[in-house]
């Protein structure tokens, strides 16, 4: 079963797919002020990774206000260079939005056509952006929050999702150690494919039918 994201370190995500993974390269917006380097630095960095790695995608990038009141300019500036590389070598993209989703997708808009897919990781807003991340080709990766009976705002938002546009995520780091007891990587995913079955009232194997159409169809551009 595919893990649309999680970590290996700071920098990379991955996506595991059909026993390989795929690496997606970039800089984290809670990076982007704390890496002491320019936006032309990064740019020249990230372009030589992606254009090293064919098969790899950008990400996670994008915007944030989890740490701090207004987004600071360089992180829009740092977000928006390497929305122009990901369309420069047509690589799909990972998002991330805390608190700050609708300006994630303004951003990314001019890119359409233009980028191949994005996955909007950790998308927890209402569905009232949905119809507008469909048009962008894009993705929403449902994670282990799905599993607290107590988060009735993010189920709810769940079953709004098109089942075309769902994939599964852990968002763990998978190279640490595990603690004793802690689920493996496999076992969470499968606890998140039983709940969201229930979720949508979709039979298991249809779900995971669905789960690997998507999944084809994010990283089709990789092939």
């Amino acid at each position: 079963m595919t893990d649309a994201h999680f970590h290996r370190n700071t920098y990379d995500t991955f996506l595991s797919l059909e026993g390989r993974e795929v690496a997606f390269f970039g800089v984290h917006p809670w990076q982007s002020a704390a890496c002491g380097v320019s936006a032309e630095e990064i740019a020249a960095d990230l372009r030589r990774r992606i254009a090293e790695n064919p098969h790899a995608g950008v990400g996670e990038i994008g915007l944030d206000r989890l740490k701090t009141k207004n987004i600071p300019d360089l992180q829009r500036t740092i977000f928006e260079t390497q929305l122009a590389l990901a369309a420069e070598f047509r690589r799909p993209v990972v998002l991330h939005g805390a608190k700050c989703w609708g300006e994630v997708v303004k951003a990314c808009q001019p890119f359409v056509g233009r980028i191949p897919a994005f996955l909007f990781h950790g998308f927890s807003r209402s569905a009232g952006l949905l119809p507008e991340i469909v048009a962008l080709n894009g993705f929403v990766s449902v994670g282990p929050a799905l599993l607290n009976d107590h988060a009735v705002n993010y189920r709810d938002m769940v079953k709004d999702l098109p089942l075309d546009r769902v994939l599964l995520e852990t968002d763990k780091d998978w190279s640490a150690p595990l603690e004793e007891g802690a689920p493996t990587q496999e076992s969470l995913l499968t606890d998140l494919a039983h709940t969201l079955s229930r979720l949508k009232n979709c039979p298991l194997e249809a779900l995971s039918s669905d789960l690997s159409a998507n999944t084809a169809r994010f990283v089709e551009a990789l092939a």
